[in-house]
């Protein structure tokens, strides 16, 4: 039995290629009551895809009904629905099953799977879909728990909340805040956004689909044409990450050029001109975040905030910015989401040992000393220029490739050698170094807290393709 933990895309993609392989004894645990993952946890208002939904898709489950370029929350948390169905995966899925414990058995060469209802059950593999943007992260400021007013996280927006007509203290400049602040400034009373960094903005080339040009992408070969046109132009962009970070100046100039046609005010532009390289961070990508921010009942802080009392938030200045309500756009816990968890492999090795000098894993997906367990958008599978989904699919095959492997032995587990994990991470981090992400001038969630990038390939999605189309049984001990 196989157990896949999460039923996002990586969820639902691993279990569709299980069944097409001929592998269909294998359950999806899943901690909420319906499938989707980031796209059912993320429901705030304007929350959109920011890769265009021709990539942000499965290759082999094209929708040419999408919407617009960039698809909305509920669109893309419906086509997971739909996928579900189209490959009837109702039957493997279990809501209400959040995973708190895996153990690896040495003499079974098996899986003990525990969920927090006190079930325990045996796999012999497991692999973990639990994806990098599902544990939201709160900032330590001194009194956050004593504000008086609704405070939530983005990823888990309170709609009972009615924030018309109220002061709004939104924390946080990231991915997230540049598509929901325009949704609240027209309706706010007043709207106080507080910045730590100023993010790298280009416009958005957003469009809505015609009935028209639906229909058309519905002959043959024309959404595929479509999505191999967007792959590529996307991919073209990671010359300056993947190549050399001189290589960005045009990114910038782009970005520099959208500022000074949204923002006459030079203070305000000032402000909101970054002092790092560009892809330093992650791009964002809005034509109506900076056009809210010129709002007269919008105000950009960019001191630091110190403290937060029952009803303001205060800066480092000293000054008291009165809020009613206060959302966090704060991001995610990425490189440390599995700092907490109870994952024990060979010889009682725990997981936070296997990993005290930093998350590791080869190609992302398998990690010494954790024999048959998996993971998806694992350490440094993560991108700054492309759609995950592609990176997911690649993977998802490896992993089928490592099931055949023990098929054809007829070994019980494979678990990758700490020799070839160690070559490959040495390699990865030759490369990254020297890269934006690194070398850019900034401080990211993309880095640990050595510094160390734990989060991003650093080259094309296509090498990553075809590096991974072939498990190496050189690299794998076979476990009988």
């Amino acid at each position: 039995m196989i157990a896949i933990i999460g039923s996002g895309f990586a969820g639902i993609c691993m279990a569709i290629k299980l069944k097409e392989a001929g592998y269909h004894d294998f359950v999806i645990l899943e901690k909420a009551a319906e499938p989707g993952g980031t796209w059912r946890d993320n429901t705030y208002p304007g929350c959109t895809c920011d890769v265009p939904s021709h990539m942000y898709s499965f290759s082999f489950e094209l929708n040419p009904a999408w919407s617009r370029m960039f698809s909305p929350q509920q669109e893309i948390q419906d086509y997971l629905r739909a996928c579900v169905t189209t490959y009837n995966l109702t039957p493997h899925l279990r809501y209400g099953k959040n995973v708190v414990g895996l153990e690896y058995d040495d003499d079974r060469r098996d899986w003990s799977v525990t969920t927090d209802d006190g079930v325990t059950m045996r796999a012999n593999a497991v692999v973990s879909a639990i994806g990098a943007l599902h544990i939201p992260k709160f900032p330590e400021i001194v009194g956050r728990e004593s504000f008086a007013g609704p405070a939530f996280h983005s990823a888990e927006w309170d709609h009972s909340a009615d924030l018309t007509g109220k002061r709004v203290a939104v924390i946080g400049t990231g991915a997230s805040a540049v598509q929901f602040v325009p949704q609240l400034a027209p309706t706010a009373r007043h709207l106080t956004v507080f910045q730590r960094t100023a993010p790298w903005l280009h416009p958005k080339p957003d469009f809505a689909f015609s009935p028209a040009a639906r229909r058309v992408l519905r002959l043959p070969g024309l959404a595929r044409t479509l999505r191999g046109g967007i792959y590529w132009a996307l991919e073209s962009r990671a010359l300056g990450f993947a190549v050399d970070p001189r290589l960005m100046k045009g990114h910038e100039r782009l970005a520099l050029r959208h500022l000074h046609a949204q923002v006459s005010d030079p203070g305000l532009r000032r402000a909101l001109t970054p002092d790092y390289l560009i892809g330093c961070k992650r791009i964002l990508i809005s034509s109506d975040y900076y056009p809210a921010l010129t709002r007269p009942d919008v105000t950009l802080v960019t001191d630091g905030i110190t403290e937060i009392r029952e009803r303001s938030v205060v800066d480092t200045t000293g000054t008291e910015h009165e809020a009613d309500a206060i959302v966090y756009g704060t991001g995610f816990k990425v490189v440390d989401a599995m700092s907490g968890r109870h994952l024990v492999g060979r010889d009682g090795l725990k997981i936070q040992d296997a990993w005290q000098d930093g998350v590791e894993a080869y190609y992302g997906i398998t990690t010494s000393g954790f024999p048959n367990l998996f993971f998806l958008l694992g350490p440094n599978t993560g991108l700054g220029h492309q759609s995950v989904v592609f990176m997911i699919e690649s993977q998802v095959r490896y992993i089928v490739e490592c099931l055949r492997l023990l098929s054809r032995t007829q070994a019980r587990a494979v678990d990758v050698k700490a020799g070839a994990q160690r070559a490959f991470n040495e390699r990865l981090r030759a490369r990254l170094d020297p890269l934006v992400w690194n070398a850019g001038g900034c401080s990211s969630w993309y880095l640990d807290e050595h510094g160390v990038n734990r989060t991003i390939w650093p080259g094309f999605t296509f090498e990553y393709w075809a590096r991974t189309k072939r498990v190496k049984p050189g690299a794998y001990e076979l476990i009988y």
